[in-house]
């Protein structure tokens, strides 16, 4: 990570499910953190040295072979740690191999904490809350040094501190919304404990980051593209505030937008934010080049390297340019860093992937140490619109991945007014920001239909809307009757070519939000 904030906690991940979530907990609290797989080369997260370390759960028992194991030089840095679940089994079954021993009875779901001590890590929780438990081994041998301050009916060690050191540990999860005064013991451990200030906010972070691109920028000059959607936005305002014309900003029409928006983009790029941007029509080699292809990473593939050759055309013969400002985020920095090993290639990547290679440039990502909602913040801060911040994601590929099997213009155009019609519903009955994604899909599939007397035969349109903090997991929205039945008599009425909408009710996982 490049610019660390001086004041941090580290988080080892030993493969939690949550690992992310304590970082979003703690991010909350205006507490910077980084997420680092269990064995990391200490030396690479000394620097600053990190106010406090969280060991995070994870699937494996400590006793099987191969387990992931504590760095026991952690514990010569003097700094507080917190073990969650398999953090704590950790710390015992280091200093007593074989204190943690299989459960009688899994625990698994709500539990009732029973606080023994209130001095530190448990204060402000009641005497007797709620906590969420996911474990099926219990330490049924502490070590001496440590005592117990929690327990529930099930488990006589629920938490624990060190006699001597500041060293703590929970079998609970308290990152999770189901453990009810998670934040609070959260809160207690960074501010009380490991005596963070908590300032690392929106303001604090624009203003390191404004330095810092001045710094490595000096006279050059920065390419961004710009997809229309808000990373890419925010990273293109942060980077004109620190360094002005020397950014140079490219939007491309790919023939793959939402109705209307290239257009309203541009406005918004050059009238209310002032960027210094080029739009380009590049609908018609997109196309082309995409006809006949329907398997989705195939297309996905065909797409990103038409971008390169775009901004190759734009501005390939322009040597003035060195870096590339992209939007990663910290979950495509983590996903890459997992210690899991590379997670399969569920879709490849949506950022110009083959760009900075070709063009010989080097990489710019501000918000990379950013989740998403924190880049909407820095957003806000920045002076973007609400209603620009506040739109749902869209995919770098656009609609390419939304007409399932075979493009053409004719059946983009059929997806583009039912998308158009469903996001102009949920505006206007007030649902748009209950929902984190909404989108419609063309399916290559066509039924027959009776409209008047007469029996059609065309394309289904299927609507879906998840709710979702992150976009890491995803609840289909449960959208009112009504409201589902009003969009699909639009779309049928409205759009010849449609005579039939679904509505799909998976979650993520076991399915993705978009279909391809």
């Amino acid at each position: 990570m490049h610019s660390r904030h001086s004041e941090w906690i580290l988080i080892l991940d030993y493969g939690s499910q949550f690992t992310q979530l304590i970082a979003r907990r703690l991010r909350e609290l205006n507490i910077y953190c980084e997420i680092h797989p269990f064995n990391v080369d200490l030396d690479t997260v000394r620097e600053p040295h990190p106010g406090g370390i969280i060991l995070s759960g994870g699937p494996k028992s400590v006793n099987d072979k191969g387990a992931p194991a504590l760095q026991k030089e952690i514990l010569d840095w003097n700094v507080p740690i917190l073990g969650v679940c398999y953090g704590l089994q950790l710390l015992a079954h280091t200093e007593i191999p074989g204190s943690v021993e299989k459960a009688e009875k899994r625990e698994y779901g709500r539990a009732n904490l029973l606080v023994d001590n209130k001095e530190d890590l448990l204060k402000d929780i009641p005497n007797e809350s709620v906590v969420w438990m996911s474990h099926g081994d219990h330490i049924h041998q502490l070590p001496a040094n440590y005592e117990v301050i929690g327990h529930t009916s099930n488990a006589k060690v629920a938490a624990v501190r060190h006699k001597i050191d500041q060293i703590y540990g929970v079998q609970f999860h308290p990152e999770v919304a189901h453990t009810d005064h998670g934040k609070q013991l959260l809160q207690n451990f960074a501010y009380n404990i490991c005596g963070l200030k908590g300032d690392w906010t929106s303001e604090s972070f624009i203003d390191e980051q404004i330095s810092s691109i001045r710094e490595k920028v000096g006279n050059d000059k920065v390419l961004c593209g710009l997809s229309g959607g808000v990373d890419s936005t925010v990273v293109a305002t942060l980077i004109h505030k620190a360094i002005g014309d020397q950014l140079e900003c490219v939007f491309v029409d790919n023939g793959l937008l939402r109705k209307n928006e290239f257009d309203s983009v541009m406005h918004l790029y050059t009238r209310d934010l002032h960027l210094p941007v080029r739009g380009v029509d590049a609908s018609d080699l997109f196309l082309n080049r995409l006809k006949g292809i329907s398997d989705p990473e195939e297309k996905r593939k065909v797409i990103g390297n038409t971008f390169i050759d775009v901004f190759d055309d734009e501005i390939g013969n322009d040597t003035d340019f060195k870096y590339l400002a992209q939007g990663t985020l910290y979950p495509d920095v983590i996903e890459s860093v997992s210690f899991k090993g590379p997670s399969a290639t569920i879709k490849s990547h949506h950022n110009v992937g083959g760009l900075p290679e070709k063009m010989k440039l080097d990489l710019i990502e501000p918000v990379r140490e950013l989740f998403k909602d924190e880049v909407r913040n820095v957003g806000r801060t920045l002076g973007i619109p609400d209603h620009f911040i506040d739109r749902h994601p869209f995919p770098g590929p656009g609609l390419g991945i939304r007409v399932l099997g075979d493009l053409s213009k004719e059946r983009l155009q059929l997806l583009r007014e039912a998308d158009y019609i469903f996001v102009e519903e949920l505006k206007k009955q007030d649902l748009y920001k209950d929902v984190w994604q909404a989108l419609a899909v063309l399916l290559p599939v066509q039924s027959v239909g009776v409209m008047g007397d007469e029996r059609t035969y065309e394309f289904t349109c299927t609507l879906r809307a998840v709710t979702s903090l992150d976009g890491m997991t995803a609840d289909w929205a449960r959208l009112p009757y009504e409201f589902l039945a009003d969009v699909s008599n639009r779309i049928i009425n409205e759009i010849k070519g449609i005579n039939r909408v679904v509505y799909d009710i998976s979650s993520k996982p076991p399915a993705t939000i978009e279909w391809e």
